[in-house]
């Protein structure tokens, strides 16, 4: 018989969150693939904390009160892209491939579509981080363009994919 799956949830990121948060981005393997310099403080986080608004959504995934990952979705501030968000999302490597960026997607895209209306969900990913492309692409989210030398990683330029998903309905 297959192990059972342990209980995650997902839930609104307080400051109850800010060290488990500050953890997740210290990992090195997380804050590559991500725009985070590595080793901020948990005081940074707790400032990012401080800016939320109905148009920010920072949740957490959490397991027996450990965070494990987080998603972050921001509609657009400006009148003629209102319909548009921006979102974010960060895994801990032990829980990668365990349906933990799934959950998340799945509820900061439900909030997008069904509490904010948002029309096109957009991020950007490094061109070759794979497992987060499958994620974005189970999702509906799709590649309109790549940013050469967009970002440096590891000591060199990393290309990266922008991508969006049009809500059709």
């Amino acid at each position: 018989m297959p192990p059972a799956t342990p209980a995650i949830h997902i839930a609104p990121m307080t400051a109850a969150h800010i060290d488990g948060i500050t953890a997740l981005y210290h990992h090195a393997a997380v804050c590559r693939q991500v725009l985070q310099m590595p080793f901020q403080s948990t005081e940074v986080w707790r400032k990012r904390l401080e800016m939320h608004t109905e148009r920010r959504v920072a949740l957490v995934a959490l397991h027996q009160s450990e965070v494990i990952g987080n998603v972050g979705l921001v509609q657009s501030e400006r009148i003629r892209q209102s319909h548009v968000g921006s979102l974010g999302i960060g895994v801990a490597p032990a829980w990668h491939g365990k349906g933990v960026g799934s959950l998340l997607m799945r509820t900061a895209l439900s909030i997008a579509d069904d509490w904010m209306n948002l029309r096109r969900v957009e991020l950007t990913v490094f061109a070759d981080n794979e497992p987060a492309l499958a994620l974005y692409r189970k999702f509906g989210f799709e590649i309109e363009g790549r940013l050469r030398d967009y970002a440096v990683r590891d000591g060199a330029y990393a290309d990266a994919f922008t991508m969006a998903r049009l809500r059709q309905r």
